[in-house]
């Protein structure tokens, strides 16, 4: 499998990526700063250099060309301002997915939030707006017959070690899950056809990852 993923140097990006080289499939980056570079190439990961703020969607495509399936893991980033929750969570998340339509690479995958929502009225001004650009993402991405997509919104995103044990579901609840656990479930998606079409919560839980993927629907 030859997987793309958006946001190629953030923190679950990298994580997902180093899962992916590890088993033997082929994964490619993309990265709008070339200093990274070496970072994905460390991971096992193929840098390719492309702004999604400014490249046109058939720059993109040119990029996911060849792909099995597509990962959209960007994002602003803390410290962002609210014209960049557009320009990235939510405009770059669109792009993406206009450039896998021309593509032709069905299978989308997106890194979410929990709360995302077009109309949040989240009462902190850039975290409303974070949430808002996420939630139109997420519902411009669910318009596209074209794409087998499954959006997953992880809870409180932390650096601890991964349990390998988690809640995913239509609704978990708050909570938390580690970064490596989110990675992992990825992988599990991208392996799960049936999944497409789903959008889900993810937190830390009590089930296994492959089991907790296979238990849905």
């Amino acid at each position: 499998m030859r997987t793309v993923i958006a946001g190629g140097h953030g923190q679950i990006a990298l994580r997902l990526e180093r899962l992916l080289a590890a088993r033997g499939d082929t994964v490619a980056g993309l990265i709008r700063n070339p200093a990274q570079a070496d970072d994905l190439a460390e991971a096992g990961a193929e840098p390719i250099v492309l702004d999604l703020e400014s490249a046109s969607a058939d720059t993109v495509a040119q990029a996911l060309h060849g792909a099995d399936a597509a990962v959209f893991a960007a994002g602003a980033g803390p410290g962002s301002g609210v014209d960049r929750k557009q320009t990235v969570d939510r405009d770059a998340a669109v792009l993406l997915a206009d450039a896998a339509e021309r593509a032709g690479v069905r299978r989308f995958l997106v890194v979410s939030s929990m709360g995302a929502d077009a109309g949040s009225t989240y009462s902190e001004p850039v975290f409303a707006a974070y949430l808002r650009a996420k939630g139109a993402a997420d519902d411009a991405v669910r318009a596209r017959k074209s794409l087998d997509w499954t959006i997953l919104r992880p809870g409180a995103l932390t650096d601890e070690p991964g349990t390998g044990q988690v809640r995913l579901a239509e609704r978990t609840g708050r909570g938390s899950v580690p970064r490596d656990d989110v990675a992992a479930v990825l992988v599990a998606l991208l392996d799960t056809p049936a999944t497409a079409g789903m959008t889900l919560e993810l937190v830390s839980g009590d089930t296994a990852v492959a089991s907790a993927v296979s238990g849905l629907g």
